[in-house]
């Protein structure tokens, strides 16, 4: 199916679009756009990794200020920027190289159901967690993840339905508040988001209640709205609702097994290891959402139950019932460790799939030579 998004925020299209327009151009013609593509995402990665370093138990910022090292800010600002960019101009690049393909789309909108949540634990050092005083609770942070995800999910929802994928405005707009913050947090370190800010409220409570808001009053209606037009039109791709609704199924029952566990882990897992169990949500997230944008590029029908939620039940059962008893940490550690490998496989598998089947390399745009 021919690929077709719609943009209208007035920041991407007035500010951002003429920014890109122009790096583009820096761009040698003979660099594959997937290449791109993977490079903004290492560069979220690194940032990952190097904060992780710093600030493992998110304590760092709201304990002993000054633990990570303002260059590190710094850099978070600028590697951010950098994968902002090569985000935004992976696909201009194709249309210029003229190799645009469905591998480069998903490989594009999978990194991003990936990149998403990264980009959230990242920032979750600047707020740091809760001390008491300042910060925000790992429940918060977990609420604030879901939130992002759900986001993220309904406009490849709404894509799966109606064909044409409508950009949400938080993207560009997350996107620079994420980079001002660095900024700020590298110009006037952490204790700036320590100090209430207006009425007794601190810059991140504004920045929850924004992104609650976003979310619960535009996007998702937005994307409600979309859907219902499309049906009034006759342009919906699946005529049943059972057919419509039947993507939410996976991500809503994994939401649903990881706050089981998170409200009624006997050892409080999600307090004891917050950068584990997010990390752990996010990678199992981006495989179930990768799946649905598989079936939407394909106009196949969405599995009902991904597979990951069985093991994963029967680690909550595990762990909620006291069978784990003090290995709970350590049986997070491994299915951690388990999915993320499972899917970067994955990710791998489609990829090479892909490569055969169109007869391009991922990351040149010479042509396979037929065998």
């Amino acid at each position: 199916s021919q690929y077709s998004a719609v943009d209208t925020n007035p920041l991407s299209v007035y500010i951002m679009q003429p920014i890109w327009n122009k790096i583009i151009k820096i761009v040698p013609l003979w660099i594959a756009p997937n290449l791109l593509t993977f490079s903004g995402f290492v560069m979220i990665l690194v940032n990952y990794f190097l904060i992780s370093f710093y600030d493992w138990d998110y304590t760092a910022s709201g304990t002993s200020p000054g633990l990570v090292p303002t260059w590190v800010w710094l850099f978070s600002a600028f590697t951010t920027f950098c994968a902002y960019a090569l985000d935004s101009i992976d696909g201009k690049h194709a249309r210029r190289t003229q190799s645009s393909t469905p591998l480069g789309e998903l490989f594009d909108h999978g990194l991003d159901s990936w990149a998403t949540s990264i980009f959230v634990l990242s920032f979750f050092s600047v707020c740091s967690r809760d001390n008491g005083k300042t910060g925000v609770s790992v429940y918060t942070m977990y609420i604030y993840l879901s939130i992002v995800l759900f986001n993220f999910m309904c406009s490849h929802w709404e894509k799966y339905n109606t064909g044409v994928l409508f950009l949400p405005w938080g993207y560009d707009i997350s996107q620079v508040v994420l980079i001002a913050a660095y900024l700020l947090t590298g110009a006037l370190g952490v204790e700036v988001w320590q100090k209430p800010f207006l009425f007794g409220y601190y810059i991140t409570d504004a920045l929850v209640i924004l992104l609650i808001g976003f979310s619960l009053f535009l996007s998702f209606p937005q994307t409600l709205y979309n859907i219902h037009r499309a049906h009034l039109k006759k342009t919906l791709k699946n005529e049943s609702l059972y057919e419509g609704l039947l993507p939410l199924v996976s991500p809503l029952l994994l939401f649903v097994l990881l706050t089981v566990w998170v409200v009624l882990s006997p050892s409080n897992i999600l307090a004891k290891q917050p950068r584990l169990f997010l990390w752990m949500v996010g990678v199992a997230f981006s495989n179930v959402i990768c799946k649905v944008i598989i079936c939407q590029m394909s106009s196949t029908r969405p599995e009902r139950f991904h597979w990951f939620l069985f093991p994963l039940a029967l680690v909550v059962y595990a762990a909620i019932s006291g069978l784990l008893g003090w290995t709970e940490e350590a049986v997070l550690a491994v299915l951690t460790a388990l999915v993320t490998a499972a899917h970067v496989h994955f990710g791998v598998c489609v990829g090479r799939q892909l490569s055969e089947h169109l007869n391009i390399y991922i990351f040149s745009l010479k042509k396979r030579v037929q065998e």
